[in-house]
């Protein structure tokens, strides 16, 4: 079997209920070795809890979740030797310096002193905090910590990293470093990644599949290309069009098309939908005709609209679910940092 048709993490089923709210239900999904798979939905939907289930801190009510062939319930510490977990808050002691919680957290996994010190050096060369590595770690920023977070991560050499929100509170350089060293540990290292996010355009840059979860349930899940086609049949085209000039004339060339449905006209911008693709004809108009194309986007085939249509046909809103939010969200953060060192 090919790498990339290898299931690495597997849920059947899975299903996690407080009191009478079922906060996961039922979800079926299938992660395969060496991609990064992103996990979106708003805060509540269900994504902490699932990844408790699957570092093993909560046991599910029903289903199974399993992880390169164990058991997440069964054998919760086998599968933490093969994860490595950043919570979305990396909590380290502010007191110590990068190199010295780095330290701390190789000898919590038994490496020997000989190799611990080598090991280091090359984690904070690959997370590119060799400058800052002796300094206290309370005096990180949010991007610092998450780097120094992936560098603890990679003490154990996983083969599976879990990320809940890793790209939040970052300013836009911190994030473009830390997205391209995801996708290095992804399609450099072979690494199976699962990210948990609600940052749609960060996750799309660099998930090969995305799931998308609402309220519990996982609604839709496949390549974003395949996704975006999707949505297109179901909503069809809509086309920005910005030019200048912004005339009569443009106008009369977008109703000629009987695929037209609706335009609407705003300052020298068009917005122009219909049922087939236009832009191939646009731009042939516009370009023999001295027109000056300022800007041109096809809605439907981006992350933001795939999420907003499958969102609303879950007739969900985008608000907090304080079941999860009060009971998984708080154990996870008194419990991440442990999980990520078992």
């Amino acid at each position: 079997m090919k790498q990339e048709e290898q299931i690495i993490i597997q849920t059947q089923n899975l299903t996690k209920m407080y009191g009478e709210k079922t906060v996961v239900n039922q979800l079926n999904l299938s992660i395969r070795k060496g991609e990064v798979f992103g996990l979106l939905g708003p805060n509540g939907a269900g994504k902490t809890t699932t990844i408790l289930m699957l570092l093993g801190l909560t046991e599910p009510t029903g289903g199974r979740a399993v992880i390169n062939g164990m058991d997440c319930t069964r054998n919760p510490i086998a599968v933490k030797s093969r994860v490595g977990y950043l919570p979305d808050n990396v909590g380290f002691y502010g007191d110590m310096t990068g190199r010295q919680n780095l330290r701390f957290t190789g000898r919590l996994n038994g490496i020997p002193d000989k190799e611990l010190d080598p090991r280091i050096d090359m984690l904070l060369e690959r997370v590119n905090m060799q400058d800052a590595a002796d300094q206290k770690a309370g005096t990180y920023s949010r991007g610092m910590r998450q780097r120094l977070g992936v560098a603890d991560v990679l003490m154990k050499d996983p083969e599976i990293i879990i990320m809940d929100e890793p790209t939040l509170g970052i300013d836009p350089e911190g994030m473009r470093e830390l997205l391209d060293l995801i996708w290095k540990l992804s399609k450099e290292d072979g690494r199976t990644l699962l990210i948990s996010s609600h940052q749609l355009y960060q996750v799309q840059q660099i998930c090969d599949r995305v799931g998308i979860f609402v309220n519990g349930n996982l609604v839709a899940c496949g390549g974003i290309d395949d996704l975006g086609r999707q949505v297109q049949k179901e909503t069809h085209f809509t086309l920005e069009l910005k030019v200048n000039p912004c005339d009569d004339k443009l106008l009369a060339e977008i109703y000629r098309h009987p695929e037209v449905t609706h335009v609407d006209r705003k300052d020298n911008t068009f917005i122009i939908e219909s049922n087939v693709d236009l832009r191939r004809a646009m731009s042939g108009f516009l370009g023999t005709n001295g027109y000056t194309i300022q800007h041109m986007h096809q809605r439907g085939g981006d992350l933001d609209e795939i999420y907003r249509l499958y969102f609303e046909k879950a007739g969900q809103s985008d608000e907090d679910n304080s079941v999860e939010k009060k009971t998984g969200k708080r154990w996870i953060q008194q419990r991440g940092k442990k999980a990520g060192k078992a």
